[in-house]
């Protein structure tokens, strides 16, 4: 997986990136928050339940499907005031699906574990994107201060952070354009 602090950057640019123009300050966050959710699964190993089921690590709490329900939930929890269905109500709809469907996706492009169950609850089959440059994150935080650590973050920040700024950084250059 991901380290946690870069799916958080994740979330966060993409808010940044496709949020609608005066957002309400409490969208970014949301979206952080709903990109790191997915990891929740791994409290799971507290239980007793392995990797491989269902409910174990990157299944179903990694899903779009999953993604949808939440997202929605987000919807009604944070942003009723907005017109059911409108313009805005979508553009909210895609940041905080997006940000839930972007912890997979970066976790099927890491190095290590057993795939991302995407296609659940059609199929519990596991997948890796074909191109896996992101090196899998330790999941114990004192591992983070070693040298492993530190090559995460190093690679991290290539595969994960720059193409973020980079989104972020055309997303507002774009949006001054079309102002203009």
């Amino acid at each position: 997986m991901a380290s946690i602090v870069s799916h958080a950057a994740a979330g966060a640019a993409l808010s940044i990136a496709f949020a609608p123009d005066n957002a309400p300050g409490r969208t970014w966050p949301v979206a952080i928050a709903t990109a790191v959710l997915p990891d929740l699964d791994s409290l799971l190993y507290y239980f007793r339940i392995s990797y491989s089921p269902t409910l174990g690590h990157r299944g179903f709490f990694h899903s779009p499907f999953l993604g949808l329900i939440i997202s929605f939930l987000l919807m009604f929890l944070f942003f009723r005031e907005e017109a059911l269905f409108s313009g805005r109500w979508f553009r909210y709809f895609f940041v905080f699906f997006l940000a839930w469907v972007s912890h997979g996706f970066l976790d099927a492009l890491t190095n290590g574990g057993r795939g991302v169950a995407f296609l659940y609850p059609f199929s519990s089959k596991r997948y890796f994107l074909p191109w896996t440059p992101i090196q899998v994150s330790p999941m114990r935080i004192k591992s983070f201060f070693t040298l492993k650590g530190w090559s995460v973050f190093k690679n991290e920040f290539v595969w994960i952070w720059l193409p973020g700024l980079i989104l972020v950084s055309v997303s507002r250059l774009t949006r001054l354009w079309m102002k203009n």
